[in-house]
């Protein structure tokens, strides 16, 4: 599969997560914790501990 890198802001990235919430989990559980187990990759890169 393809795939694509996306720049988004903290709040944007929380935004998609609420949207998400509001699904059926057994339909989006994956594409969570992929978007959080990447943005907590990157804010430890960068030594941040954002929680906006």
């Amino acid at each position: 599969m393809e795939e694509i890198t996306l720049k988004l802001t903290i709040i944007e990235i929380n935004t998609m997560l609420g949207a998400l919430g509001n699904l059926p989990y057994v339909q989006v559980m994956e594409l969570i914790a992929k978007i959080q187990e990447q943005a907590k990759e990157q804010l430890a890169a960068t030594g941040s501990n954002a929680t906006d």
